[in-house]
Formats: C-alpha cells, sequence, structure tokens
C-alpha cells in the first residue's frame, strides 16, 4: 500500500466515522425529523436480532424504506404512539471498513445504547452490530442501507426511537 492510497484510506474511515457520529449524536439530542436526512432517498433502515440474520429470517423490530417511511415513522412517534418518554446515549464501538467501491464504503461496527428513563433509570437498552452501505457523495455522506443486528432474541420493552 502506497502512502497516497493509505492516506486516501483514512481519510474515509475519517469520514465515515464522523458521518456515523453525527448519526448517533443526532438520536441521543431527540432531533429525530433530522433521522431521514441520513440516508439516501430510497434508502433502507433495518433492526432484526442476531437469531433472526443467522437463520436468514426476514422478520425485523423495525423496517423502513424511502424517506416517506422514515418521516411516518417518527410522526407516528411524536403524535400517535405512547410511551414513557426515555432517552439514548450511544456508545460507539469497533469500526470495520469492509469494501469501498467508488464512493460506496461498506462497513461494520459494533455498539451498546444506554437508555434513561424519565425519572433517571439507567440500564444497557441494547447491544449489537451494524452493517452500513454509505455513500460519500458530493452532497455529503448518505446511508444507502442500514442494518441492525441486536445481539439478544429480545428487548425488555417495545422499540420506538430508532437506534
Amino acid at each position: 500500500m502506497t502512502i497516497t492510497t493509505l492516506d486516501a484510506a483514512l481519510v474515509t474511515r475519517l469520514r465515515v466515522e464522523a458521518f456515523l457520529s453525527e448519526y448517533m449524536l443526532a438520536l441521543d439530542a431527540d432531533r429525530l425529523e433530522d433521522w431521514y436526512s441520513f440516508f439516501a432517498e430510497d434508502g433502507t433502515y433495518r433492526v432484526t436480532t442476531r437469531e433472526n440474520h443467522d437463520l436468514g429470517l426476514p422478520l425485523s423490530l423495525m423496517n423502513c424504506r424511502g424517506h416517506g417511511m422514515f418521516k411516518d415513522r417518527i410522526t407516528a412517534l411524536r403524535t400517535a404512539n405512547i410511551f414513557e418518554p426515555h432517552v439514548y446515549c450511544h456508545i460507539p464501538g469497533a469500526l470495520r471498513i469492509t469494501s469501498i467501491t467508488g464512493e460506496v464504503v461498506e462497513s461494520e461496527s459494533t455498539f451498546s445504547v444506554i437508555r434513561t428513563m424519565q425519572e433517571g433509570d439507567m440500564r444497557l437498552f441494547v447491544c449489537g452490530r451494524t452493517f452500513d452501505r454509505i455513500r460519500l457523495g458530493a452532497e455529503g455522506p448518505k446511508l444507502i442501507d442500514r442494518t441492525v443486528i441486536l445481539d439478544s432474541k429480545q428487548i425488555d420493552t417495545l422499540l420506538v426511537i430508532p437506534i
């Protein structure tokens, strides 16, 4: 690997890390109306369990395709869903760039999410891995596809806020 190739790979990694950090910080700051803007217009988002993923089962805890579904999800969360108020704190883990093809970067990363309830109770809510396809285009990075794989078969409450 030449220095030029190494520099390009490092810049790509830093762009991906910065983008994914902004994604997590937006969710943690309750800027949920910005969520869809991290995705390409026809982007997809899926949350599933490790068991379903390993068995190739299509069942998802959350599944959105395209900006319309993302916006509907947040509108429902804000106006129709009834749930105990809470916030997330994402804790990013290891990040690996698995492929770079033109402007499209594929990555795998680990994460944990601490959930804090309104009265102050804090717990590890979920942990797992994400598989992302990100386009690093002129308009800035956009998720083409994000698959979130939770380590547990179940979570202790309704999954309302995106991970």
